[in-house]
């Protein structure tokens, strides 16, 4: 059965232009090296000491609250930067708490059919890693490939593990790397360019392939990132601003988005490389099941490498959250009940850059009295924030309140779900400030000598040979943060400088202003940015492939109406009938389940990871077995709650009613005259 849905598939991507493959017509060899491919590194490990999914922590292990530490902190091994960053990934992703569903709901000792067999959860295996790279030793992608012993060629599968926002190599551990090792597939990573690449430009240390820190001279080509200056320029820059940090992502002058999807498929490459070399079989898309997967950032990455298949090495595709951006187009509108947007949303910088200005007012609205996380956003620094904007014709209102609700009004007309309003202060105190400059860099390819906006990368060093194990790819990180060099009196942590134009202290007004002029605006530096924005927008076209997408109704990071609402309807519009897509919202699921055991989340939202699980379990067996995808829905979830003793109730399966195949008509997400409707 599985050659034969895969051959009907690959007949479908070759109608689209994609190349036929062994097994349904001509034949694609996978037995050379890819030529992007540099040196390998091979370790294989046994299950016990050390394992593939869990660096031999075990469920129990990663469910500690106990991080595991080198034993010389200032010089760890390649092995400890590993354990640390597998056991820091899974938690950066998933809920670990027993109460959230680790344990019972999914996790390594969760077996496929959901029952808790598996133990410990160790996978014995071999991994393989490379750097793919256009040979300048710019660019250096790691990719990573993870064999199970549990591999069958017979029932050959491969799951890619695109990194999530900007991590490292193990970013998608304990996503797709879990589901797909656990079933016995082989998992494809890639960091996607962004990773772990840290330059300490005062001590002009760098990290390598496998984390350990080196002088960027030794380093070399081999090194993840150095950032492109000289000698004398980085000599004037720390003379001029000392300790400062290029990071990888925000400072590679690369872009490194415009070629996520391409990174995907070559890590599939590297697979069926590997594999061939390995067993000899002579695998190839059409005897093998190839889902192309991972969440957010990874998820869009995964999309994008659909679309850019002209090989036909990708069955299938689901993915959780993906962040996504499409080209306008306001013959698409999308309706939420009696909501009704025109358009395919907004790009990331336009967004992003919005919420950057308006979230430490809007946290301050009456309405979101009580959010999580609230207690971070100073009240005074918040409301100096409002009167800033209103100065700039922002919002409107006479008090602090009515200034805050006006800010919290303006993001929902922009597009923000009302679900949202609990969740604007979290998303600015943990990730939307060092997004906006994060991807403002990137996508202008600036240099770190520029101080776009006057934002630089400062702290101390005492983290970083952990770094490669604990960071997350965009500072704030192991010790680095976010510094406003034009504050009054000098550079100082943004969040406590003092703007220039106001001569208070109000979360850097001037910066923000600058962030949003530069996605916006019509200066040089937006013609760049918005130059580079122009190059990640996605068609939409996924060459007629079966693809679940799952995505949280709160979500609010990356808003459903900016991305994967607006992706469905333009595929449809692309695809027509060869449409294959579902799209899966769900209630009460928000963007970071790492949240969901902090007071105020554990209550109110489910993890979406469950979700996730399940669209992948039903992937695989549409391409194994020929099961029929579930229709377009909306899966109405159930919070936890608070329970007799203060604290949330234990989740159960009643708060996670599975994906429906066959939702009730009020439940059916639905596309028709290019109209995405989607049950209020």
């Amino acid at each position: 059965m599985q050659q034969n849905v895969l051959c009907k598939i690959h007949t479908l991507a070759l109608a689209v232009g994609a190349i036929a493959l062994s097994g349904c017509g001509l034949n694609l060899s996978f037995n050379s090296k890819p030529s992007d491919l540099g040196a390998i590194s091979t370790i294989s490990y046994d299950g016990v000491g050390d394992d593939l999914l869990t660096a031999g922590l075990g469920k129990t292990g990663l469910a500690s609250v106990s991080a595991p530490n080198p034993v010389d902190p200032a010089r760890p091994s390649a092995a400890e930067l590993r354990k640390i960053a597998i056991y820091t990934n899974y938690r950066a992703v998933l809920d670990p708490s027993s109460g959230g569903g680790f344990g019972t709901l999914y996790g390594p000792n969760i077996d496929a059919n959901g029952n808790d067999t598996l133990g410990e959860g160790k996978v014995a295996g071999t991994e393989y890693i490379a750097y793919s790279d256009d040979g300048s030793g710019n660019q250096n992608v790691t990719l990573m490939v993870q064999i199970p012993n549990s591999f069958d060629p017979a029932h050959a599968c491969i799951v890619t593990g695109t990194s999530s926002g900007s991590r490292g190599i193990y970013g998608a551990i304990g996503t797709s790397g879990e589901w797909g090792l656990k079933r016995g597939c082989v998992v494809a990573y890639s960091d996607k360019g962004t990773g772990t690449g840290i330059h300490d430009l005062q001590n002009n240390t760098v990290n390598l392939q496998n984390g350990v820190r080196s002088s960027a001279d030794a380093a070399g080509r081999n090194s993840n990132f150095t950032a492109n200056v000289s000698d004398a320029q980085r000599a004037a820059f720390n003379a001029a601003t000392p300790d400062r940090f290029a990071v990888k992502h925000a400072h590679s002058q690369q872009n490194p988005e415009k070629d996520w999807g391409k990174s995907t498929l070559q890590a599939i490459e590297f697979a069926f490389f590997l594999l061939n070399q390995k067993f000899s079989v002579g695998l190839s898309p059409a005897n093998t099941i190839v889902i192309a997967s991972s969440i957010s950032n990874g998820g869009g990455a995964a999309l994008a490498a659909a679309e850019q298949d002209s090989k036909g090495l990708i069955s299938g595709v689901a993915v959780s959250e993906p962040q996504v951006q499409l080209a306008a187009d306001d013959t698409l509108t999308v309706a939420r009940g009696s909501s009704v947007r025109t358009g395919t949303g907004k790009p990331l910088p336009d967004y992003f850059t919005l919420a950057n200005l308006l979230q430490p007012c809007a946290a301050l609205a009456p309405s979101a009295a009580g959010a999580p996380l609230l207690s971070s956003i100073v009240a005074a620094t918040a409301s100096n924030r409002c009167a800033a904007l209103k100065a700039h014709g922002l919002v409107n209102g006479n008090s602090t309140g009515e200034l805050a609700t006006s800010a919290m009004n303006a993001l929902t007309a922009a597009g923000w779900e009302p679900e949202s309003r609990d969740l604007q202060a979290a998303m600015y105190v943990t990730a939307t400030p060092p997004i906006a400059m994060t991807y403002s860099n990137a996508y202008g390819r600036f240099s770190v000598l520029d101080n776009l906006c006057g934002f630089s990368f400062s702290g101390t060093t005492a983290q970083l040979p952990t770094s490669f194990g604990k960071g997350n790819g965009v500072p704030p990180t192991v010790g680095i943060s976010i510094f406003n060099n034009n504050s009054v009196g000098g550079a100082v942590a943004d969040p406590l400088s003092i703007s220039p134009s106001t001569g208070v202290m109000d979360y850097n007004i001037d910066g923000a202003l600058c962030q949003r002029e530069l996605a916006t605006g019509g200066s040089g530096s937006a013609v760049r940015v918005q130059q580079g924005m122009g190059e990640v927008v996605r068609s939409g076209n996924l060459r007629g492939k079966p693809a679940l997408i799952v995505h949280g109704r709160a979500d609010t990071l990356i808003p459903v109406g900016f991305s994967s609402r607006p992706y469905f309807g333009v595929n449809h519009m692309v695809e027509g009938r060869r449409s294959q897509l579902s799209y899966i919202e769900v209630t009460n699921g928000q963007h970071f389940d790492s949240f969901l055991p902090l007071a105020g989340f554990d209550a109110r939202f489910i993890p979406l990871h469950v979700y996730y699980t399940q669209a992948m379990n039903m992937m695989f067996d549409h391409l194994k077995n020929g099961t029929a995808l579930p229709p377009s829905q909306v899966v109405r979830t159930v919070p936890r709650g608070i329970g007799s003793g203060g604290q949330a109730n234990p989740i159960s399966a009643a708060n996670v009613p599975p994906i429906s195949t066959s939702p009730a008509n009020a439940d059916r997400i639905t596309f028709a005259g290019n109209v995405v409707s989607i049950p209020d």
